[in-house]
């Protein structure tokens, strides 16, 4: 396995897993948190690979994304719904911010491999990265977080992106450049949470 599929089963399994959470919180059943967790860990690459014009979709070609996902929610809503006392927004937002480095990297990769100029890439790896946490939250009635919260989001999936793209110009290591942008996007999304910084609204 290469480490850029790593990075997008780690992505697919921490975006599942938000979804996971906010579906039980709305006290979804099954089919709900499947659809939840589905349209979470899922939207973000659905929407790079149609603008990338890239077919089949990428979790139709491995169907045991997909496959995974329906398993996970069949064992993940019992369990939730007996540990949902212990659920808080605070786990909603670190999951997003792993999702985020971890999708948007994943999202500039395909994009380069795809043959797009680098600021095309960018707005994937951003694409990637938020879509399916804007899909959740519209399912679950919510105003998507990335639009609510006033801090920084979509500029640390941006931010991080085009750190990834000057380390692959610059030649550094492929797998220390995928690592420490997915990195720096998720700790810099966490430290404009944790420290309430806001984006002047």
């Amino acid at each position: 396995m290469t480490l850029i599929k790593f990075i997008e089963i780690m992505a697919i399994l921490v975006g599942a897993f938000s979804g996971f959470i906010e579906a039980r919180r709305k006290r979804m059943d099954v089919v709900g948190v499947f659809t939840v967790a589905f349209i979470t860990a899922f939207g973000g690459g659905t929407l790079r690979d149609i603008l990338l014009d890239l077919r089949p979709l990428f979790w139709v070609t491995h169907q045991e994304y997909a496959i995974l996902i329906f398993v996970l929610a069949l064992v993940a809503t019992p369990l939730i719904r007996t540990l949902r006392h212990i659920l808080s927004e605070k786990l909603i937002v670190i999951a997003d911010a792993i999702g985020l480095g971890l999708f948007s990297i994943a999202g500039v990769s395909a994009a380069l491999d795809a043959g797009m100029p680098i600021f095309i890439a960018s707005m994937m790896g951003v694409i990637t990265g938020i879509f399916g946490g804007v899909l959740r939250d519209i399912v679950c009635n919510e105003v998507p977080m990335v639009f609510r919260d006033g801090k920084p989001y979509a500029i640390c999936s941006f931010l991080g992106s085009w750190m990834y793209l000057l380390m692959r110009h610059f030649e550094f290591p492929h797998d220390f450049a995928l690592w420490s942008s997915a990195t720096f996007i998720t700790g810099l999304r966490l430290l404009t949470w944790r420290f309430d910084i806001q984006m002047g609204r």
